[in-house]
């Protein structure tokens, strides 16, 4: 395999002497341009002094050369670890207890401060900068990193055939032309002049201000989205809430759905299969989502099919990569600074595939909290799937 160019770059440089080595590095920096003496002098250890000086010796027109050196052969401060044999020891010891994170250890800190890592040597006997240690940690081989999202858990026995099943049951469904739909409650967004992640293109001085803190009470509430995405037309509907992400929120959200949507395009449907996540206001264990689907199903005369997805495997529930993505997109970099601005970005979201989305500001109130008597549950007509039953079920209006 061949080397890498920064391994061929180091592969060179260990050949050269001390003034050669300035100056190939200063030639390195000068091509890279902006920010390439930060880049080359943590990269080679090299202090930005000395690459500076280097590239001002090949700016003369004074012939490079050996009287040019900084010091004489075998001058120049000795290295760390020759003075201290035991700095390097030391400091592969304070980083295993600061890495452990044993509350017991010598260290109190999670992020590794260089500074505080200097710090603590210097208590121990071993006076040494913070910039030192960086380049002793780099030259150890740590780097600063990030943590890495990748275990997901242990995944449900039955999560295979969960999802093999809700496939089959879709199936079903879009073949018979009922309507499916994949329900879920977005991010909640605090409305107000807040910063809103993102960048957006605008003339050059002209940045939006906004306010420098993200309380609460500088805003004008909070906005709920619940959605619905409709599988078969890629049309969404989201009804804005302003209270609380509550089952009788949901509900009425699925039901603001199917009158302003899935009756005018299923107008002969008598079934329905909603597809949603497996906790939330919409949880397979929650007993006022059961509840008010069964009135809703009573309403409106349909035998409602609900599946949910397996404990942690929300990112596969299509409303969020289908709609909810495209939202964020739509509306990322731009303050919501009130109400309609929130449901005027939802309204105009747009993709190439032709999705569209409608959206309604919710203004009641919704109470939290709510209790359900064994006498009010036993009144529901629950039909368990015998596949997977705790995620399976059909509500029907007898």
């Amino acid at each position: 395999m061949k080397n890498s160019p920064t391994e061929q770059f180091l592969k060179v440089l260990d050949t050269l002497n001390e003034s050669q080595r300035r100056w190939y590095v200063a030639r390195e920096a000068k091509r890279i341009g902006r920010g390439g003496v930060t880049l080359l002098s943590e990269l080679t250890g090299m202090s930005r002094t000395t690459i500076i000086t280097g590239m001002k010796e090949l700016e003369t027109s004074k012939k490079l050369g050996y009287e040019n050196r900084v010091r004489k052969p075998g001058g120049g401060r000795k290295r760390l670890e020759t003075k201290n044999p035991s700095l390097l020891s030391l400091l592969d010891k304070i980083m295993a207890d600061s890495t452990a994170g044993d509350p017991m250890g010598p260290l109190k800190w999670t992020s590794k401060s260089t500074t505080q890592i200097a710090q603590e040597l210097t208590k121990r006997g071993h006076a040494i900068s913070d910039e030192s240690v960086r380049r002793k940690l780099h030259e150890q081989d740590y780097t600063l990193q990030a943590n890495k999202k990748n275990k997901e858990g242990t995944s449900p026995p039955e999560r295979d055939a969960q999802f093999c099943y809700i496939n089959k049951l879709a199936k079903r469904f879009l073949k018979n032309e009922e309507p499916v739909i994949s329900v879920d409650t977005k991010k909640k967004e605090v409305v107000g002049n807040f910063k809103n992640n993102g960048r957006v293109w605008r003339k050059k001085g002209n940045t939006q201000e906004v306010n420098v803190h993200d309380f609460p009470n500088l805003g004008k509430g909070k906005a709920v989205p619940y959605g619905a995405y409709d599988v078969t037309l890629n049309k969404g509907f989201v009804n804005v809430g302003i209270s609380s992400d509550t089952s009788e929120f949901a509900v009425e959200s699925i039901r603001q759905w199917w009158k302003q949507l899935g009756r005018r395009h299923h107008p002969a449907a008598k079934e329905l299969l909603i597809c949603a996540d497996c906790g939330g206001s919409n949880g397979s264990r929650n007993k006022g989502w059961k509840f008010f689907l069964h009135k809703f199903a009573k309403d409106n005369k349909l035998r409602i099919t609900v599946c949910h997805y397996p404990p942690g495997t929300s990112k596969w529930n299509k409303i969020e990569h289908r709609l909810f993505s495209f939202i964020s997109m739509n509306w990322k970099g731009k303050p919501l600074v009130d109400y309609q601005v929130v449901i005027n970005f939802i309204k105009n979201t747009r993709t190439k595939n032709g999705l569209k989305v409608y959206a309604r500001l919710d203004t009641r109130k919704y109470e939290k909290g709510l209790k359900f008597s064994d006498e009010e549950m036993n009144k529901i007509h629950i039909e368990r799937h015998p596949t997977n039953p705790q995620w399976n079920y059909t509500i029907s209006d007898r």
